[in-house]
């Protein structure tokens, strides 16, 4: 990855574009800033490179017209108000390149599931997130993601809470605080 403004504490208009650029991987779970709202950052999945086709039918996705291999591998239960007291089917997802990761898909009928065809511009990104029944990602409101808005590649987990527990929740934390996730690498 590389550095650029929104790498920096407080976004600073130091500089043009990005420095010791290094292009993101298709695969790569990546922090970003939220297109229509820059002062919000995201975290998803990097699915299409600039240049690609990205569609999702019948709740396998297609890269360039080609379907990503897409094999079950378990299942989820939520531990939060998404919590329906039913286990959410896990799908092993391999890339082109690849890298595999589990994805959830609880609804295969979905708006998600079948969607247009999206060409990503030069200079874009296209993101989806792993729970692609809930996840405001490239599909919807979060658009293609510029280069600019790419802060970097996430690599660890260092702090998570369930039970839809708030961060500002404090008291909360020594009972919801995922302790297995602690500095668990991001696969």
């Amino acid at each position: 990855m590389a550095i650029q403004k929104y790498s920096l504490p407080f976004s600073p208009d130091l500089f043009e574009g990005r420095i010791f650029a290094s292009e993101p991987k298709r695969g790569d779970v990546v922090v970003f800033r939220f297109p229509p709202n820059p002062d919000i950052d995201y975290i998803k999945r990097l699915i299409g490179l600039p240049g690609d086709k990205v569609q999702v039918r019948d709740s396998v996705l297609y890269v360039n017209d080609k379907a990503v291999e897409r094999v079950p591998d378990g299942a989820f239960r939520a531990d939060d108000q998404y919590d329906t007291g039913a286990d959410v089917p896990v799908f092993r997802e391999t890339l082109d390149n690849g890298v595999n990761f589990d994805t959830l898909d609880q609804f295969p009928d979905s708006r998600g599931d079948n969607t247009r065809e999206f060409i990503v511009p030069e200079g874009h990104y296209f993101m989806m997130g792993d729970n692609r029944d809930n996840s405001a990602d490239s599909r919807f409101d979060v658009g293609f993601v510029p280069a600019q808005n790419l802060i970097g590649r996430a690599s660890m987990i260092f702090f998570s809470l369930g039970n839809d527990t708030s961060f500002r929740e404090i008291w909360k934390w020594p009972t919801n605080l995922r302790y297995d996730r602690l500095f668990k690498g991001v696969e």
